[in-house]
């Protein structure tokens, strides 16, 4: 049996087990994907544990994405440039390899809902400085994406991001002045997830034909994604971004590379 699994400290709301169980199920591939609770405290003593159970690597969680990377014998460009970690690869003696697939989740799930979107003409307003707002930049990067305005609640995270990636940042307090002549909004911050403040944000400054992308899934249309729909805006919704970032993963564990269907989709929901 090959065994995987995922890390962090609370951990028992990862969805992570349904999605790859799932595809273990799917795939009649004889594997085993569980939950693994360590405390910071316990991180290399419990790493070396399941090197010990020979797992064939696992997901990281918050709040080891960046703690575990001195452990990482390698990183991935991806990892390096973004600075965090949430896929790690064993190999036969016990390296830990890390990486980072937030980025690619994040075109694949705006390509598989709009597969003719012109990266060529983005003009980005981002919202969010954190962890998963250094993946979409990296991913923007990548597509050469280089017209982007970012807004964040903290500015001095926004212009530290910022400068990495020649971003305009504007004052949260000015973020409808950001809004105008953009045609792709991205919102990475948690406001209009279940339980938190509704983002306060008037999208009738943007572009007549644009895209509104929340990487928030709970719900799956947010107050932001049900203005843009009610405005005419082409929505993408945020658990895409979910599933396709476990798919490299799944890949090099299981070596089988899963779909994302309309199935997992609604079993995650």
């Amino acid at each position: 049996m090959i065994k995987a699994g995922v890390i962090g400290h609370p951990i028992a709301h990862s969805k992570s087990p349904i999605i790859h169980g799932y595809w273990l199920k799917q795939l009649g591939i004889n594997g085993q994907y569980q939950r693994y609770d360590i405390h910071p405290e316990n991180l290399k003593a419990d790493i070396d544990q399941l090197v010990t159970n020979k797992l064939a690597g696992f997901n990281v969680t918050l709040p080891h994405k960046q703690s575990i990377i001195p452990y990482c014998r390698t990183l991935s460009e991806e990892a390096r440039a973004i600075g965090a970690v949430n896929t790690v690869t064993l190999s036969e003696f016990g390296e830990l390899h890390g990486h980072n697939t937030d980025a690619f989740g994040f075109t694949q799930n705006l390509i598989e809902q709009h597969p003719n979107f012109d990266w060529a003409d983005a003009r980005v307003l981002l919202l969010g400085a954190g962890g998963a707002a250094k993946a979409v930049l990296y991913a923007l990067s990548q597509k050469n994406v280089k017209d982007i305005r970012i807004t964040n609640r903290t500015q001095q995270a926004a212009e530290d991001i910022g400068k990495i990636y020649s971003a305009h940042i504007f004052d949260w307090d000015h973020r409808q002045d950001a809004l105008k002549g953009r045609n792709l909004i991205i919102n990475t911050t948690p406001l209009g997830m279940k339980g938190q403040a509704e983002l306060d944000i008037d999208l009738s400054a943007i572009a007549q034909y644009s895209f509104v992308y929340d990487i928030v899934y709970n719900p799956l249309l947010t107050p932001l994604l049900r203005q843009a729909e009610q405005k005419g805006f082409k929505i993408i919704t945020g658990i895409g971004m979910l599933l396709h970032q476990a798919r490299p993963g799944f890949q090099s564990w299981f070596g089988q590379y899963p779909e994302v269907t309309q199935d997992l989709k609604n079993l995650i929901l």
